[in-house]
């Protein structure tokens, strides 16, 4: 397909989504299958285009004072990928499968528009009625803030300790252009583009050996700084499909009792397969039966709770741009009260001198340090641990990390902007003794 036949797939298929209301992956994955002459390329490209579009939806419609499927393709070119008016309107020049030649008003706003006397939602491309708590949280600054949210992710691996170290990973992995991410210790990066294809990790021999899972560098961090270490009893309580409980087990060094349960046991499921690859030995899953009593020997015995908390994912935007766009402040508060039920139910679960782990993938204050607040007016027999002493277990990057970080008294925020990593927040809070 050329470069304009792939311009005009992707104008219909963000009609498809807008006007269907259908789920971005799940419409590329149908045009996939109606349009089997599409190579493997051109579907790569034509969801990038896609993806960018749904990362600027707001601020391309508004270069086009319009917002037509069309225009926001045409303006995301803009905003998005750099391209002037001239650039555009070569690849729209109306010839076979192109999209049709650009009208005066659409050159003209290519050619003028910009987004910077635009509204912070507009500029930061999130929704409206998101903007009083992104406004809450980082001020001025949340346009920039919400914009690099909307930046495309690199993808992110993490070493499994109990298999491989980093530096030979590196070596293995270095036909994909793989490189140590910043600041996780246990973490390559590999940069895609916007046309990138998958790299293909899951085919990869160190992959299905076990020696590396895919995983947000900030995912991998917040499992660092909970400090699980060897020998201690430890309870994922939202283990979903695990990615942090094998982060844990690794950092445990196989040492102790790590259990692992979720309240729904469908996103249980994956974590078998892969814990058996892992080459964890130590994890215990625990899945929800109907009686609800599968923790009830665990109480007052968990030296360490994380819970990665039910969240409105906010600070995964970067992976998820259809998500922000259908998230609603009914969603909210619902997340708000599993949040707190979650944290009360954990700290019947850790004895004296232990600690709570509270992670979320969420940049408001209402589930981060306002839930982590409500916790501890709750429950007085907790306190926070500081985060800087948290930040501690970073080591040499400690430092830099702490300058980068948005910290509190309760928990510190990494997010795009700061630290290059999706959004995460975590506090920890321990059990007086």
């Amino acid at each position: 397909m050329t470069p304009a036949a792939r311009l005009s797939a992707a104008i219909e298929l963000i009609d498809t989504i807008e006007t269907q209301r259908s789920p971005a992956a799940g419409a590329l994955r149908e045009w996939g299958t109606a349009h089997r002459f599409a190579g493997s390329g051109d579907r790569a490209a034509i969801a990038g285009l896609v993806w960018d579009v749904l990362r600027r939806r707001a601020s391309s419609a508004w270069v086009m004072e319009d917002d037509t499927a069309r225009a926001r393709v045409l303006g995301m070119l803009k905003v998005e990928r750099g391209m002037d008016a001239d650039a555009v309107s070569a690849l729209c020049d109306g010839g076979r499968f192109a999209p049709a030649p650009l009208t005066e008003s659409e050159h003209a706003a290519l050619a003028s528009r910009t987004t910077a006397d635009a509204p912070a939602p507009v500029a930061g491309d999130y929704p409206e009625w998101l903007d009083p708590y992104l406004a809450q949280m980082f001020g001025d600054d949340r346009a920039l803030e919400a914009t690099a949210m909307a930046s495309r992710a690199p993808l992110d691996l993490r070493v499994n300790t109990l298999k491989a170290r980093r530096e030979k990973m590196l070596a293995s992995l270095a036909h994909l252009g793989v490189a140590p991410t910043p600041w996780s210790p246990l973490g390559l990066r590999i940069e895609l583009g916007a046309d990138a294809r998958n790299p293909g990790i899951h085919a990869e021999e160190v992959f299905i050996k076990g020696a590396i899972e895919v995983q947000d560098e900030g995912s991998q961090l917040a499992a660092l700084l909970a400090g699980a270490k060897p020998g201690e009893q430890v309870l994922d309580l939202c283990a979903g499909g695990g990615g942090k409980t094998l982060a844990l087990a690794a950092l445990m060094e196989n040492k102790g009792q790590l259990y692992a349960t979720d309240d729904d046991k469908r996103r249980l499921a994956p974590i078998h397969d892969r814990l058996e690859r892992s080459g964890a030995r130590n994890v215990q899953v625990r899945t929800p039966k109907s009686v609800g009593n599968e923790l009830a020997d665990l109480e007052g015995k968990i030296d360490l709770v994380l819970i990665d908390a039910p969240c409105t994912g906010i600070g995964a935007w970067r992976r998820n741009p259809d998500a922000k766009w259908r998230v609603r402040p009914g969603a909210l508060e619902i997340r708000l009260r599993e949040q707190a039920a979650t944290l009360d139910a954990a700290a019947a679960l850790v004895k004296p001198g232990g600690r709570i782990a509270y992670i979320t993938c969420s940049v408001l204050s209402d589930e981060n340090g306002d839930q982590v607040r409500g916790f501890l007016g709750r429950h007085p027999d907790f306190v926070p641990v500081p985060p800087a002493e948290v930040a501690g277990a970073l080591g040499e990057r400690a430092f830099l990390f702490r300058r980068a970080v948005l910290m509190a008294e309760e928990g510190l925020l990494m997010t795009p902007r700061r630290t290059d990593t999706d959004g995460f927040y975590i506090s920890v809070m321990a059990r007086r003794g």
